[in-house]
Parts: C-alpha cells; sequence; structure tokens
C-alpha cells in the first residue's frame, strides 16, 4: 500500500527555476501581444453617430460560376 507521503507519486512536478519561469512569462507574453491588447483597451470607443458613417458601403457582388451552378443543382441547392 502506498503513503500518502510517497515521493515517487506528487500531484505536481516540481517549479522550474526562477530564470527558466521569467523566460517562459517573456515568451508568453510577446506570443499573446499583450502590449497590442493594452492599448486597443484604452482607445476611444468608435462612433454610433450616424453623421460620423455619412455614406452606405458598398456591398460586394457575389458571383457563382458554373462549376458552383452545377455542384449547387447536383445537391439540389438550386441557386439563382
Amino acid at each position: 500500500m502506498t503513503s500518502a507521503s510517497d515521493d515517487s507519486r506528487r500531484a505536481y512536478d516540481e517549479l522550474a527555476p526562477p530564470r527558466d519561469m521569467y523566460a517562459d512569462a517573456r515568451l508568453a507574453r510577446h506570443n499573446l501581444r499583450l502590449e497590442r491588447a493594452a492599448r486597443a483597451a484604452v482607445e476611444p470607443a468608435p462612433s454610433i453617430h450616424f453623421d460620423d458613417y455619412p455614406h452606405d458601403i458598398a456591398k460586394r457582388e457575389i458571383r457563382v460560376t458554373d462549376a458552383a451552378q452545377r455542384l449547387a443543382n447536383a445537391l439540389h441547392l438550386h441557386l439563382d
């Protein structure tokens, strides 16, 4: 029977040396781009006033190619 204080079965590994943990934290900060997120968090919100957007933004035209039309018809999707 194994006792609760058995050193061979620990719930967690030993902590890494502080310099390794610091290097990991710096790498995580770099990968997460926290500086950019922090700057974006303090920028003012975009305007919700209509006057700030005086024109409509044109919608993109969606083209259905002949090949897509044939596939849709074969799947009974009937793209028009």
